[in-house]
């Protein structure tokens, strides 16, 4: 028999609106199912129960009061949505998945949050994430480690671990997520789901919490690609002070049009080779973007291979942009002892750089930005393996003996997502393959900076021709 957590968001929304589901019993539902899974999963650092049930008392009678008026209401309206633990909400903790930052309560909220609210979406809690985001596994020293539903034993990948875990064990229908190097889309592939990473300054990351680098950005974890694109259209447009602005869509559309339309044929290059020296990619993965590529050619598309050549440039200048974010949280001298190996070392490494070497590494993203836009114009849209290996198990990736090391084994995990953190191009992972075992495996998409509708739409396409969503792992 079909429960609450076997609808999709949009599915919930539309019942919601037409006063058939209460958003007080559908919250209630899940944070039931928190209370059964989340020591198991590990998806949600904080869980907030009474303001979820306030937030749904009042989605409940502004929805009543929209239909007696016939007033239009979000798609989400009423629908539960957790914020990744990076991200501020006030009056609600932030640990940043330190346990430096465990008793910290913001005074703010951050844009995403204030159009989750004004959406009349459902704050559930806090997802799960690593120290600062910095680590592409979802192990702390806050909550437990975030698991994939597919395998109990293996990590939900990460920074946004956590939120991954939520949407693929039930637990959240969509999730806030983001991504500074990979962090949308290696979650994503690990646990069966659609995620995208927006275009630079699609979507706001102020009013306090900015990268200056440009890397990181918010974006949806989902199910379904229709409702990636519907919380999108909540996150997403520009907001006061915001340095980046991506084009915007034309007047009176939506994301979740897109998400409903024929992308067109279009021109694909197919790179299965890392580009970074050194990198074998696994065998799964190679299979997986090479069944993408079928795929996409029995729709109509064109395929060709590409072949680059591996080049540490864009590893090294990222390494240092990466080593000097690590040190953008303040953590008291007597509180560093609570920092894990890894921010130590990657905090360490950060305060080494100096200012013309970041100088140098913010041009690199930009003149690498350039390079892909040129290639850009001979195709549409890049495949790739999203990962170069299999989900990992839990503890695999970390290595607190040698946090150098660690950071080697996490470049070798994910040689392919930073290229487009570093151009700020749009990119999906989609899950269209399983292994043998039982394992997703994603494949990575990315289009032109600002074309973030044709990926919805060519997404959406794949999905249709290959639905993902009715696979469930077994605790679903």
């Amino acid at each position: 028999m079909a429960q609450l957590h076997d609808l999709t968001a949009l599915e919930q929304g539309e019942l919601v609106a037409a006063g058939k589901l209460s958003p007080v019993e559908l919250a209630e539902h899940y944070l039931d199912r928190i209370d059964a899974l989340n020591e198991t999963v590990g998806a949600y650092v904080t869980v907030t129960r009474e303001r979820a049930l306030d937030e749904a008392r009042r989605a409940e009678q502004e929805s009543a009061d929209a239909r007696a008026a016939g007033r239009p209401l979000s798609p989400l309206h009423g629908v539960p949505v957790p914020v990744k633990d990076l991200n501020l909400v006030a009056g609600v903790r932030a640990t940043f998945g330190s346990a430096a930052f465990a008793d910290h309560v913001p005074a703010v909220d951050d844009h995403i949050v204030t159009r989750l609210r004004d959406a009349g979406t459902v704050l559930l809690g806090k997802t799960n994430t690593p120290e600062f985001g910095l680590p592409c596994y979802t192990e702390n020293r806050v909550a437990p480690p975030a698991r994939t539903p597919w395998d109990l034993e293996r990590s939900a990948g990460g920074s946004s671990g956590g939120a991954a875990a939520a949407v693929s064990s039930g637990l959240a229908p969509v999730a806030h997520a983001s991504d500074g190097g990979g962090s949308i889309r290696i979650p994503a592939s690990v646990c069966g789901l659609f995620g995208i990473k927006p275009s630079r300054g699609r979507v706001p990351s102020g009013p306090t919490l900015y990268d200056v680098t440009g890397l990181s950005t918010s974006g949806p974890l989902a199910r379904t690609v229709a409702d990636a694109a519907a919380l999108l259209d909540v996150l997403a447009g520009y907001a006061p002070g915001e340095p980046y602005t991506a084009p915007e869509l034309p007047p009176g559309e939506r994301f979740l049009d897109h998400a409903r339309r024929e992308p067109g044929r279009l021109r694909v290059a197919v790179l299965t080779q890392a580009p970074v020296t050194g990198i074998e990619v696994h065998a799964d993965c190679v299979k997986a973007t090479q069944s993408t590529a079928e795929l996409l050619e029995s729709l109509g598309h064109t395929v060709e291979p590409l072949d680059l050549p591996a080049d540490d440039t864009l590893l090294k200048v990222f390494s240092q942009a990466w080593a000097v974010l690590a040190t953008m949280h303040p953590v008291p001298p007597q509180d560093e002892e609570k920092l894990m190996p890894l921010t130590r070392h990657l905090r360490a490494a950060g305060y080494q750089v100096s200012g013309p070497d970041f100088a140098q590494a913010v041009y690199a993203f930009r003149f690498i930005g350039n390079l892909v836009a040129q290639l850009m114009q001979a195709y549409d849209i890049v495949l790739t393996p999203t990962l170069a290996q299999p989900p990992a198990l839990v503890g695999q990736l970390r290595n607190e003996a040698d946090p150098e090391a660690e950071f080697r084994a996490l470049t070798a995990f994910t040689p392919f997502t930073p290229l487009f953190n570093a151009t700020g191009q749009p990119a999906v992972s989609v899950p269209l393959h399983w292994t043998e075992t039982g394992l997703p495996i994603g494949s990575m998409l990315a289009g032109r900076y600002g074309e973030d509708a044709l990926l919805l739409s060519l997404s959406a396409q794949l999905e249709a021709a290959r639905p993902w969503a009715q696979r469930k792992p077994a605790l679903w």
